[in-house]
């Protein structure tokens, strides 16, 4: 019997040990498992930069039909990607399904935000190098096209500018878009468009080497606008406005917004005032008439005679301000909050965040609180402005 009892005792203890054994076991497996699921968490949601110091691009191509997955694979196959899960993460909580196919230059120092970004414009339609290419960015105006055009290729600015004027060009480009001009020509503003173009040259990268002349440059980029705008001409036509209306309003909203969100509830704003018959008074209207970058208007500015000026004059104003993109002619077709009836906003230039109001008073409080810090931003911006301004000026 003691025999026996000694045996049961071993195997008693023998069965705590593994008892033991198994339950450290389960701990650590509990303590990886969680490890690497606080990894993964964190991985999907940073969409930090491969490597901000390495700004060097590199060329990826993005077939056709390929899927979000594939192209998260080809980004980081060319090294210029931090993490795929992150991509997709990012493309599943802003639920964007709509990138496009073509070539893109991208760096290493390119976050998540602004790959996905430059996917959605679309890319050009043949091989990039760097060296041969230029770039329009969303919001440029043609003035600013056509000074990146003389610095970085062959033909000058004043050729650009000539160009992007021309009524013969303007002719045969409206032909060979329909749809795309025609309602330039129809506004009743047309005499005081400052340049027929601005507004129809797509946000993309365009190879410039390929060009011949300066016409075969910008008709790539009225190209590009065509074949961004052509499949919305439908649902411009139900929105009651013209493509050329739309584009203004475009362009407004691709410079007044900071996202796709406050883009689409800011063109909710302008479309309410169009509908009473209310001035846009917006300040990226006026700086385009008095053709000024400077963040703080005075009240000589907004009084301003130019047709331009949409604190002055009601209405869509003669045509665009610059270069909208894709996404911002989209909020313009599908703003939000319009019934929530908000006529005002304000941005607080600091930390990017806009508030709306439904009434005047309500906007001067708001306004108000944020005067102090708007001015002193503004004034830092005015005054690097000026500072940059002049060491390009004596540099020339």
């Amino acid at each position: 019997m003691e025999d026996l009892a000694r045996i049961n005792g071993k195997k008693s203890r023998k069965g705590l040990w593994i008892s033991l054994v198994v339950i450290v076991i389960l701990l650590i497996g509990a303590g990886v498992g969680g490890y690497q699921y606080y990894t993964i968490q964190k991985d999907k949601t940073d969409y930090s930069a491969l490597n901000v110091k390495n700004k060097k691009d590199v060329q990826v191509q993005v077939k056709s039909g390929a899927t979000a997955s594939e192209i998260a694979s080809e980004l980081s196959k060319a090294k210029v990607l931090r993490s795929e899960r992150a991509f997709m993460n990012y493309l599943t909580v802003n639920n964007i399904s709509d990138l496009k196919a073509g070539y893109y230059l991208f760096s290493p120092a390119d976050n998540v935000k602004t790959i996905v970004k430059s996917l959605r414009q679309g890319g050009a339609a043949y091989p990039l190098n760097g060296k041969d290419t230029i770039t329009v960015r969303e919001g440029e105006t043609i003035e600013n096209i056509a000074t990146e055009v003389g610095e970085k290729t062959n033909f000058t600015k004043d050729e650009f500018l000539k160009a992007v004027n021309d009524q013969d060009f303007f002719n045969r480009l409206k032909e060979a878009y329909p749809g795309l001009l025609d309602s330039e020509v129809d506004s009743q503003q047309a005499g005081d468009i400052r340049y027929k173009l601005e507004g129809y040259l797509y946000p993309a990268t365009y190879d410039w080497k390929t060009a011949k002349t300066v016409n075969e440059l910008i008709n790539q980029m009225v190209y590009q606008d065509y074949v961004q705008l052509k499949d919305k001409f439908d649902a411009i036509k139900k929105s009651g406005m013209t493509v050329h209306q739309v584009l203004t309003l475009a362009s407004l909203v691709e410079r007044e917004g900071i996202d796709e969100a406050s883009r689409k509830t800011i063109a909710g704003v302008f479309e309410n005032r169009l509908a009473i018959n209310m001035p846009l008074q917006s300040d990226i209207a006026t700086k385009y008439a008095l053709d000024t970058n400077k963040t703080n208007l005075t009240n000589d500015d907004v009084s301003s005679d130019n047709p331009y000026n949409l604190y002055k004059f009601s209405g869509y104003g003669p045509g665009p301000f610059n270069n909208p993109s894709s996404q911002s002619v989209d909020a313009v077709l599908n703003p939000s909050d319009r019934d929530k009836g908000y006529l005002y906003f304000v941005a607080n230039l600091k930390t990017g965040k806009v508030y709306y109001s439904k009434d005047y008073d309500e906007h001067l409080g708001k306004s108000g609180d944020l005067e102090a810090t708007n001015q002193s931003v503004g004034s830092e911006a005015d005054a690097k402005n000026a500072s940059n301004s002049s060491a390009s000026s004596s540099s020339k």
